[in-house]
């Protein structure tokens, strides 16, 4: 059984407010733009919904450009639809569907994953997992230094 989350009936509650008290100080009127006020917000909102979904339609499931910076980018509290967002992808469900807590996946070509825990839609833990590099190419680094990038650091390439 499900448990009913009162933090969803503000919105609802405060849109009912906003109708009352227009009503009581414009009367119809007052109404009417309080009215049009809220369905441009859910339009909007309905929007944005479907412009992220539209670019997620478009990448595979579960991939992402760079898990790293997937990883950086995260916060606890994001909602699923912000992560969406962020990975252009929808996430792999790694979780029995409809059961609480959702577990999803995103995995970029290097085979870097970030795994995220959502509990109600809000993201509450995510993990980077990263590949090992075998003993081989650490070796190989080694010998060949030339081939390794030398990239300054973000900071010292704004400055300049």
């Amino acid at each position: 059984m499900r448990r009913m989350n009162f933090k969803q009936l503000w919105v609802p509650a405060a849109g009912l407010l906003i109708l009352f008290g227009s009503y009581r100080a414009y009367g119809w009127a007052g109404v009417a733009l309080a009215g049009g006020a809220i369905v441009m917000f859910l339009l909007l909102n309905f929007n944005r919904a479907l412009a992220v979904l539209r670019r997620a339609s478009n990448r595979p499931i579960g991939s992402v450009a760079s898990a790293v910076m997937l990883n950086v980018k995260m916060r606890k509290g994001q909602t699923l639809m912000h992560v969406i967002a962020l990975t252009r992808a929808l996430g792999e469900l790694r979780s029995p569907k409809d059961e609480q807590p959702e577990l999803y996946r995103w995995t970029d070509n290097g085979g870097s994953y970030v795994d995220a825990e959502f509990f109600n839609g809000k993201l509450r833990t995510w993990t980077l997992t990263r590949p090992e590099v075998p003993a081989d190419a650490s070796a190989d680094v080694a010998a060949h230094p030339a081939s390794v990038s030398t990239a300054a650091p973000a900071e010292e390439q704004r400055s300049s």
